[in-house]
């Protein structure tokens, strides 16, 4: 009688290495998510001079909702 063949290991050092690497890489990404989401939300710009009326000036800008 023949013996079995033992079945190959699913987890080599090529594998692991790979789903390390995989993982490290979601994780930077996740944390500059998360860091540029915290800056974004801590940061609050100054209030930036604009016109106030839509007829001061016919071909300026002015801002679609000012908040100052």
């Amino acid at each position: 009688m023949t013996q079995a063949q033992p079945r190959p290991r699913f987890l080599t050092r090529g594998r692991a290495l790979g789903a390390a690497l995989a993982c490290a890489v979601v994780g930077v990404f996740a944390a500059a998510n998360i860091h540029l989401l915290a800056v974004s939300i801590a940061s609050q710009p100054d209030c930036a001079p604009h016109l106030k009326t839509p007829n001061e000036g016919a071909a300026t800008f002015r801002a679609a909702k000012p908040s100052c």
